[in-house]
């Protein structure tokens, strides 16, 4: 049997999630996960990764601390084998590829039913990986569509957690105490991503987001 590590903020979805995975069955109808256990942030995830080394991680990307594509690097660093899939309610179209590279074996929207996420967490239990396909075409898309995505396609993976963090309304004084960085920093990052998106102030960050569905 094998184990399983839930890391989220919220502790109606761990639950949730802990009742759906725990009730998974093989083909002899004997219970697949072993030991399911449950973290609230990256940081204490972590710590539950090195102590109990669980086979399968159902991972967030929106969390305080240690982010979702932070923790799944400190992963590679570490050379830590747990595979992970990666449920979140951030946009594919951005954060897929961003998972991939760093090493999540797969992604499932939360907007989607939870038994996409439970077929998953299936495939990857039988070595196979689980990621949506996305139509790429750009044909129903404009031009001002085309270059925002190519724009945010640009920013590194802090400056886009940062960046939504903005457009959501969050206070520089919350992400530099949330992402542990100073308030300077945090500023110094909301300059850049203004020059980078090409607007005039945070206030229309919110608006590029909402275009291309950031928040």
């Amino acid at each position: 049997m094998s184990s399983l590590l839930i890391i989220d903020d919220h502790p109606v979805i761990r639950a949730a999630l802990k009742m759906m995975l725990g009730a998974l069955k093989d083909t002899h109808n004997r219970t697949v996960l072993r030991t399911i256990l449950e973290a609230s942030n990256g940081v204490e995830g972590l710590q539950m990764v090195r102590q109990h080394a669980p086979s399968l991680l159902v991972l967030d990307l929106n969390m305080p601390g240690l982010s979702g594509l932070d923790f799944l690097l400190r992963l590679q660093r570490e050379r830590i084998p747990t595979r992970a899939v990666v449920f979140t309610a951030n946009e594919p179209r951005f954060y897929m590829e961003r998972c991939i590279r760093a090493g999540a074996m797969g992604f499932v929207e939360k907007t989607n039913d939870l038994q996409e996420l439970r077929k998953a967490v299936q495939a990857l239990l039988s070595g196979y990986t689980y990621f949506p396909r996305l139509d790429t075409s750009t044909v129903n898309l404009s031009k001002v569509q085309v270059d925002e995505q190519q724009m945010i396609d640009t920013l590194s993976d802090r400056e886009l957690n940062i960046f939504q963090a903005l457009a959501r309304g969050v206070t520089n004084k919350e992400i530099a105490e949330r992402l542990h960085l100073s308030h300077k920093t945090v500023s110094t990052y909301r300059t850049r991503l203004i020059e980078k998106l090409n607007v005039k102030s945070v206030v229309h960050l919110r608006d590029f987001a909402k275009r291309n569905h950031l928040i």
